[in-house]
């Protein structure tokens, strides 16, 4: 970030939040009572609707006036690099085809992230750090928030933010364990497999279908740990850095950086026992 001042994290976490706030309001009440299908990602379950591209188009707007030197990552709209070190990692709907039915779990993810490996280029999960982030989930009116250091924090309506502190974790078979399941048939497959082979080992699952959401119930103790193979950055940056600085343990299957090929979280007793048993 050579030419660029230290960025101060609490006032980016305010653009964050600013941003997703707004994102979360045209989605929220921009939805028609039928939601039409743009077009199609890497399947034909995996969609793209209208206001998919309304919000990330509102949030980069945003973002060029908020903070002009600084580069995006958006779900849809690929990645524009910037001249500040920083990039902004967006999800303008995290939980398509929940919005798409009209079920409510999906949220607007805004993460921004520094990455010196990289510079210029499009940041790696393996190599950022998160900085901050802002997760909001417009339809039970909560804001997930996270600074690097300074902790992870929940705030519903107006009610003063709370902080969040993520539990250590019950024994396995007490488990209750969140995981989503890619659109590629043959991924899906695989992942089938995996939850076979957990479920009788654990206390029960859910399928929320909204990564961000999925890390923040972590952070929260809502569920006990939550993983998931083939996520995409702009799926878990925000959330990622809500739970760990909550305290709950986020890495790869192998206990490596989080990333396409594996993300787990859980609280720090249930971590090493959730990493062994998706070993095999």
């Amino acid at each position: 970030m050579s030419g660029h001042p230290a960025p101060d994290p609490q006032e980016l976490l305010a653009v964050a939040e600013e941003v997703a706030a707004a994102a979360g309001e045209l989605v929220l009440t921009g939805r028609p009572d039928r939601v039409e299908v743009a077009a199609t990602k890497s399947s034909p379950t995996d969609v793209v609707t209208a206001m998919d591209h309304a919000s990330e188009r509102l949030v980069a707007e945003r973002l060029a006036v908020l903070r002009p030197d600084d580069g995006f990552l958006g779900e849809e709209g690929g990645h524009r690099p910037g001249t500040s070190g920083l990039t902004w990692v967006v999800d303008p709907i995290d939980g398509t085809v929940n919005y798409l039915y009209g079920l409510r779990s999906w949220s607007v993810s805004v993460a921004v992230v520094s990455d010196e490996v990289h510079g210029a280029g499009r940041p790696d999960p393996a190599t950022w750090t998160v900085l901050a982030g802002a997760v909001r989930d417009p339809s039970v009116d909560e804001t997930w928030t996270a600074v690097r250091g300074g902790g992870a924090r929940v705030r519903r309506g107006g009610s003063p933010a709370r902080p969040l502190r993520c539990p250590e974790g019950p024994e396995l078979g007490a488990t209750l364990l969140a995981t989503g399941f890619g659109y590629d048939p043959q991924r899906r497959a695989e992942q089938a497999a995996v939850l076979a082979r957990l479920m009788p080992r654990v206390r029960d699952l859910r399928r929320i279908g909204t990564a961000s959401l999925d890390l923040c119930a972590v952070a929260a103790g809502r569920v006990d740990a939550y993983y998931e193979l083939g996520l995409n950055p702009w799926d878990f940056a925000a959330g990622w850095l809500v739970a760990r600085e909550a305290g709950a343990v986020v890495t790869d299957f192998t206990g490596g950086p989080a990333g396409t090929h594996g993300l787990l979280a859980a609280g720090p007793r249930l971590h090493p026992v959730l990493q062994r048993a998706l070993a095999g």
